[in-house]
């Protein structure tokens, strides 16, 4: 579906994010892999295909967000895809958060998305074409002890159906999806008496996989998806029908 397409993957280092560029190259795209931790994202890249790369990127440095999408052009010579998937959290009960823990999750999760969608947006928007899918969560409709992150998901709905209205006429298409349970190295840090709880909440009857979130994207991403925009779409196995 993705043959030849220019596609950056944020946090695509482990977890959904590498789900998502390892499924990106399977279409056919060239992936630039970009995390925090360089070696996770070169470590992917390394699987995706010769032309893949691996890049080091801090999504909360609008400076870093701009270069990294320079670059990419510059490279290419054009930017097709950009997946915001990169993001944290600090869980905390709200009487408990501290500041520190409420700005970081804020900073990644929510400033994150908008550096590198105003920074993609100008490309997309000259070559009249393009694909942005933002992660955000089934937490974004409320989650006891993340303030902090359901409020950044939140964010990153509104962000996303307000992109989706300022790019329609460039044809650029902006969607979000909100993934529920996740099995990943995060949700396995869980203690096993909560996450079998919130396993248990799930219609499907179990964890999602890091490959059922990234089937949705590359459908988004694909010119199949060009009339599908603003759209949220959960991929939960029904965790939200709870």
């Amino acid at each position: 579906m993705l043959k030849e397409k220019i596609a950056i993957v944020t946090g695509a280092g482990r977890g959904i994010g590498e789900g998502i560029a390892r499924k990106l190259a399977q279409e056919g795209a060239i992936v630039v892999c970009a995390d925090i931790n360089l070696a996770d994202a070169e470590r992917v890249a390394g699987d995706c295909g010769k032309q893949a790369i691996g890049m080091r990127l801090d999504v909360s440095n609008a400076g870093d967000c701009d270069a990294a999408v320079k670059a990419t052009h510059d490279r290419y010579g054009r930017l097709d895809v950009l997946v915001n998937n990169a993001g944290i959290n600090r869980d905390a009960m709200l009487h408990k958060m501290t500041d520190e823990q409420w700005h970081q999750v804020i900073a990644v999760d929510l400033s994150g998305v908008f550096f590198m969608t105003r920074a993609a947006s100008r490309i997309m928007r000259a070559a009249g074409s393009g694909r942005i899918v933002n992660i955000s969560s089934a937490s974004w409709m409320g989650n006891i002890g993340q303030a902090n992150y359901a409020a950044a998901k939140a964010g990153v709905v509104g962000l996303s159906r307000t992109a989706a209205k300022e790019l329609a006429r460039s044809q650029v298409t902006v969607n979000a999806i909100c993934p529920g349970f996740i099995d990943t190295a995060m949700t396995r840090g869980i203690p096993d008496a909560i996450r079998e709880q919130q396993v248990a909440k799930i219609p499907l009857g179990r964890a999602g996989q890091p490959a059922d979130v990234a089937a949705v994207v590359a459908f988004l991403a694909s010119d199949e998806a060009g009339y599908v925009t603003g759209e949220v779409i959960n991929v939960g196995g029904g965790y939200v029908l709870g």
